[in-house]
């Protein structure tokens, strides 16, 4: 069993020291949040799907020029990603109305919007993770402008190649969030990276024929079936484990 250090611990994964330097060990727990951290619980084997699920799309990711944090999964919960400096803005692309979009301006869940609209959150949970502009972030020096056109451009990006993917499986990509990073190579350059995860705990799936949610919504609003919906996303894609999501013990934490 490995000892590592342990650098940050997350709602849903925590961070461990790598084996090299610039990289991290990134650890999916099974525990679940939603409301801002108001409602806690735990989704069974949901970490060994997240961890299989994230690879799969982050190298899909990577292999059309998207640059992301991900090296390599390493077993069935961790995997090895490059440290990055987290710009503390989470970018949501949404696709269909759905969530807080659809409460705050009493929309029809489900109504397909006009076009894919952005929108930007500053990651503090105890101010509930707010809805920002982007004169806000550059304001306050979250970000800079050059940052915001890479996560913009990085954004749509993505959103246009998953939505097909998830197309081609017959999902629907409603929404989804994204974190990127800050990238330092060794000579000194600078590059913004997505980071973090791609998940069904930070996309809404639904099916295209029946339009049953498969992601994280289920455990928000106590739909019942959480584990199968994950399983069912992972099947889809192809990638889940022989047998189902069976569980490896995590790493000893040393503090």
């Amino acid at each position: 069993m490995s000892r590592r250090r342990r650098i940050y611990e997350g709602k849903a994964k925590i961070l461990f020291e790598g084996p090299e330097p610039g990289t991290l060990v990134q650890y999916f727990k099974d525990d679940a949040t939603a409301f801002n951290h108001k409602k806690t619980g735990t989704i069974t084997g949901k970490g060994v799907l997240n961890n299989r699920i994230s690879e799969y799309l982050m190298v899909k990711l990577g292999e059309i020029g998207v640059p992301t944090h991900f090296v390599r999964r390493l077993n069935m919960r961790e995997q090895l990603v490059r440290e990055v400096e987290i710009i503390p803005i989470e970018v949501a692309v949404r696709n269909v109305a759905a969530g807080s979009l659809a409460k705050r301006f009493n929309l029809t869940e489900g109504m397909q919007l006009p076009r894919s609209i952005v929108e930007y959150y500053y990651k503090a949970d105890e101010l509930d993770d707010p809805l920002v502009s982007e004169e806000h972030i550059t304001a306050f020096g979250w970000a800079t402008p050059q940052d915001l056109d890479d996560m913009l451009a990085l954004a749509l990006r993505i959103n246009d190649f998953l939505t097909g993917l998830f197309l081609g499986v017959n999902l629907k990509l409603v929404d989804f969030k994204v974190e990127f990073g800050r990238l330092y190579e060794e000579n000194g350059d600078m590059r913004v990276v997505l980071a973090d995860e791609i998940s069904p705990d930070s996309c809404r799936l639904w099916d295209i024929e029946t339009n049953k949610k498969l992601d994280k919504d289920r455990f928000r609003h106590d739909l019942g079936g959480v584990e199968e919906a994950y399983q069912e996303v992972a099947r889809r894609l192809g990638i889940l484990p022989e047998g189902g999501p069976t569980d490896l013990k995590g790493p000893e934490m040393v503090q």
